[in-house]
């Protein structure tokens, strides 16, 4: 079932009196359940998709759906009413709020949920901070935790409000190889258990050892797509090392 379509999208920038057209015309089908890189190198518009994809933006022309919604023409309530029940957020500085705790941060995006009750928002915060491993840590704020820890904490909020996408923007540029690799991994064994859509921008030859298929983007334009990821691998196989598959 095909949870994101992007049609003909093009995303425009004024630098000044320059135009930049981050995103240029980019048509795009992902399924319910892939695990999918968005692969690029800094600048060449991944991220940008990522953000139209997530409606943190809109596009400048063409068309987004999410879950069969064409997004491209919510208003701005609607659109965050979509961020809080549909889509999960995974950000490489973690973006956890260090005045609160473990338990707190996963909680936090919660409390806005008026189809949640008390009962339930604490039993989803103990599920998945219990399938992270880190229970025994609920109660240390950020800076009482290891990079690793924070990204885990980061998986456990973006997955309590029981999204069908979660979207990760460099999940692992900020971990250290052993972490990263294990927090990919964590990531992996999520989707292949709940089913849950992820969608990565990166960079990391890792993550797309890993993916079910490898989206390209360059200079804002998709150069390769819907191709299987054994077939793209050959593009980074210098990188990929003894990356399993």
């Amino acid at each position: 079932m095909e949870v994101v379509r992007v049609f003909h999208a093009s995303k425009s920038y004024l630098l000044g009196k320059q135009r930049v057209d981050a995103l240029v015309d980019v048509s795009l089908s992902i399924e319910a359940g892939e695990f999918l890189a968005i692969a690029g190198p800094s600048g060449s518009g991944k991220s940008t998709l990522l953000n139209l994809i997530g409606c943190i933006d809109k596009a400048s022309s063409g068309q987004i759906f999410i879950g069969g919604m064409e997004v491209s023409r919510c208003g701005a309530n609607q659109l965050a009413d979509i961020r809080l029940h549909t889509i999960g957020f995974i950000f490489q500085t973690f973006n956890l709020l260090p005045v609160l705790s473990a338990w707190e941060n996963v909680e936090y995006p919660l409390l806005f949920r008026k189809d949640m009750s008390r009962k339930l928002r604490s039993e989803r915060v103990k599920y998945y901070l219990d399938m992270v491993g880190l229970s025994v840590y609920a109660g240390h704020r950020p800076n009482e935790l290891s990079g690793g820890q924070r990204q885990r904490v980061a998986i456990a909020r973006a997955l309590a409000g029981n999204p069908r996408i979660v979207l990760a923007d460099e999940p692992t540029a900020n971990l250290d190889s052993k972490t990263g690799q294990e927090v990919l991994e964590l990531m992996k064994q999520i989707n292949e258990a709940e089913q849950t859509t992820f969608i990565f921008s990166t960079h990391d030859p890792r993550v797309m050892g890993m993916a079910h298929r490898i989206v390209k983007i360059s200079d804002g334009r998709l150069v390769a797509s819907d191709q299987a990821a054994d077939t793209i691998r050959g593009i980074y196989s210098p990188f990929l090392g003894d990356v399993e598959h």
